[in-house]
């Protein structure tokens, strides 16, 4: 059960994932924000302090991993979990999504029960 009005900030620059990520999470009782880029999502990120992030890996100029650091040791935002969120299914890439900070990996297609699971317990 969502926490009352918990905000997710979905970064990606895939429309038809945005989309589905936030039919998901509507479904689910949260607020969606997003971001196609990774540039704008961490201004998003530091003006509007999402509960989450939700990040794809492969965008244009600054990917996910990229993102997903600075934002994890950004002074406004450390404190917001990030969860990558790809296509890219490779050990490799969970492990080095974790070590960048993210709290969490799931690949796409998502399973929305793994994804709700997984947001309920990182949102404080």
């Amino acid at each position: 059960m969502p926490k009352l009005m918990s905000k997710v900030l979905i970064i990606d620059d895939s429309p038809v994932d945005t989309l589905d990520l936030a039919g998901i999470l509507g479904r689910n009782g949260y607020t969606v924000i997003s971001a196609d880029d990774a540039e704008l999502g961490l201004q998003v990120a530091r003006d509007q302090q999402p509960d989450i992030v939700l990040m794809d890996i492969v965008m244009p100029g600054l990917n996910g991993f990229q993102a997903t650091r600075l934002l994890t040791q950004g002074a406004s935002t450390r404190h917001i979990p990030v969860v990558m969120v790809s296509n890219k299914d490779q050990q490799t890439d969970r492990v080095w999504g974790a070590r960048q900070g993210a709290r969490g990996y799931v690949t796409k297609p998502v399973r929305e029960r793994e994804l709700i699971g997984l947001i309920e317990n990182l949102i404080p």
